[in-house]
């Protein structure tokens, strides 16, 4: 009997993984007849090549556990060195190159027409990663910059009241709050780390801007406690946010639940002004009252007209606050650290600056000031806000660089796989902007006219609707400043140090300033 049930049992075995070998031999067969003859068709249509494969990055420790690349961003982070590490590594493995993490797929590039097709041309053959949504979703919810599709454009159609030119231009609420700032700045020559006070001005504009309330943060003596503890929430949510995202899926997930209580918190916060703007909506309903023409825009206020979901009513205001805060401050502190360096560039920019007499300028006025502008432009071609971003296909498609040995060539990219770029080592591409592309030079912009190689802004259907925004409360920032203060010292003998958490800024902005 014994012998009997054995061989009864090896039977079983041998018919098990006879059944499974067909099963996957029809399933092969099928694979290749539909998903691999489709590839095959794109290989040939297209000319594609094989992408370059980099040896230290595809070792069987990354292709199984994807080690180095845990290893060297974790050590990356410590040292403060992402971006320039990022960049070497382009240096070494050439303009489009690849690499595993746990068999999944992912291919980085720094080619122009890699980003005009993904962002662009074949905007519709891409979704964002859903490692950045697993990231972001427990801080910012479903908003602009979490969700694709239907649900995106109609977040960004929400979105365009609130950059029309008029809301743009109107720099007399912004005014308000600059002051705030000049009057924060000692004026005894003592130092002062500029880029705290941008953040908390750009978090005290964003919120009256959009809830119709500032924070306050600057204002003397209407700073709330209340307020403090929700800038500095936010700030540490981001940060554990942008090391999720820049790492495994189920880091992302674990880092997501470890800072639940600063989550909270910021929830909290932006809940209470939700629930008032819910409020002013029902109170609307009841007069039947119409806005008129002279009032204040809120964006607040045009979101409960279209939505009464609070959950995604505080999404949607997450979402904006996160660009209309970190991009300006990001900004403003990446420009006066240079300018604190930099004699000649302060020199320069405050013949333009004087020409306005000590008045306040109009939106105009700012435009037309192109050394101003030129000086923007290059903070943001060196220091991207955003230096990161990727995609992932969901279509099998084809980029039209990164294959065959020299990269020259079509690349198929299959469905599912993510493709990152670097706008931060695109941006400093010596083929594209010479041999000084590391040197901060403003005057390159007189004849410069970058397409696709100058992305500070992202582009196609989701370049950032606000930039014009960002750019002038910068420059408007940046001239009142001046006005005030006719030198700068810098009080920082580190050089510039990244700071990364879902932007990038510098580490800090330490300077001294004389006043006029």
């Amino acid at each position: 009997m014994t012998s009997h049930g054995g061989l009864t049992s090896t039977l079983n075995t041998f018919q098990i993984l006879v059944g499974a070998l067909v099963c996957y031999s029809v399933y092969y067969a099928y694979w290749q007849l539909t998903i691999g003859a489709h590839r095959r068709r794109l290989i040939k249509e297209h000319g594609c090549k094989p992408i370059k494969n980099t040896t230290e990055l595809n070792s069987w420790k990354d292709v199984l556990f994807g080690w180095t690349q845990i290893v060297a961003n974790n050590k990356s982070r410590k040292q403060r060195t992402m971006l320039d590490d990022s960049r070497r590594r382009f240096l070494r493995n050439g303009n489009t190159f690849h690499f595993k993490v746990v068999h999944v797929d992912l291919v980085f590039t720094v080619e122009p027409q890699n980003l005009k097709a993904m962002l662009a041309t074949q905007f519709k053959d891409w979704n964002l990663p859903d490692r950045r949504k697993d990231a972001f979703e427990p801080l910012l919810g479903a908003g602009i910059f979490t969700t694709d599709g239907p649900a995106w454009q109609h977040s960004r159609d929400l979105l365009r009241p609130n950059f029309v030119r008029n809301q743009v231009a109107d720099l007399a609420t912004f005014e308000t709050h600059v002051n705030h700032l000049i009057n924060a700045i000692p004026r005894d020559d003592s130092t002062v780390d500029l880029s705290e006070l941008f953040f908390r001005l750009t978090m005290d504009s964003a919120t009256e801007f959009l809830f119709g309330e500032s924070t306050n943060c600057l204002a003397p003596g209407a700073s709330s406690e209340r307020a403090n503890e929700f800038a500095n929430a936010f700030n540490r949510s981001q940060d554990a946010v942008g090391v999720a995202s820049r790492n495994l899926p189920i880091l992302a997930k674990f880092l997501g639940s470890s800072i639940g209580k600063d989550i909270e918190h910021v929830h909290q916060f932006v809940d209470h002004f939700v629930n008032r703007g819910l409020e002013w909506q029902k109170k609307q309903d009841r007069e039947k009252s119409v806005s008129k023409s002279g009032e204040t825009y809120v964006f607040l206020h045009q979101l409960v007209q279209d939505i009464q979901d609070p959950i995604r009513i505080r999404s949607e205001l997450l979402n904006i606050l996160l660009a209309g805060r970190d991009t300006t401050a990001s900004l403003l502190t990446n420009l006066w650290f240079v300018l604190a360096r930099r004699p000649d560039i302060w020199t320069k920019l405050r013949v333009e600056v004087d020409a306005l007499d000590g008045d306040q300028p109009t939106f105009e006025q700012i435009k037309s000031m192109k050394y101003l502008k030129y000086v923007m432009n290059e903070a943001l071609r060196l220091y991207p806000v955003v230096p990161n971003n990727a995609r992932m296909a969901i279509v099998d498609t084809v980029l039209p660089l990164g294959g065959g040995p020299d990269g020259k060539s079509p690349l198929l990219i299959p469905a599912k796989t993510n493709v990152a770029w670097s706008l931060y080592a695109m941006q400093r591409r010596e083929d594209i902007y010479g041999k000084d592309a590391e040197e901060f030079k403003p005057e390159r912009w007189e004849t410069l006219r970058p397409g696709w190689e100058y992305l500070p802004f992202n582009g196609g259907p989701r370049i950032c609707i606000g930039q014009q925004f960002a750019l002038t409360e910068a420059s408007y920032t940046t001239i009142r400043l001046m006005q005030e203060f006719k030198n700068i010292e810098s009080r920082d003998p580190e050089p510039w140090t990244e700071f990364l958490t879902l932007t990038s800024v510098g580490k800090a902005a330490k300077v001294a300033l004389t006043p006029a």
